[in-house]
Formats: C-alpha cells, structure tokens, sequence
C-alpha cells in the first residue's frame, strides 16, 4: 500500500500554471528556431 497522500500525488493549480508557462517560455521559440531551420532547409532543395 501506498503511504503518499493523495494530495501529494495531485499538482496544484499554481503548479501547473507555473508548468504550462515554462513550456510556453521553452516551446515558442524551439518552435520558432525549428520552423527557422525547415524554411531555410527546403531553400537547399530548391
């Protein structure tokens, strides 16, 4: 048997906020760059 709280288990909802604006702040611009790279890719095939 598990002896955690369930609680403990269970993010808060500042944690997940906290969370989705540290994806956010890391994915645009790794989204930014990959899209970046793509572009200038397709450029070589051309």
């Amino acid at each position: 048997m598990s002896t955690t709280p369930a609680s403990a288990t269970t993010p808060e909802p500042s944690t997940s906020g906290s969370a989705i604006l540290a994806w956010l702040y890391v994915g645009i611009p790794l989204a930014w760059g990959v899209s970046q790279t793509f572009i200038k890719a397709l450029a070589l095939f051309k």
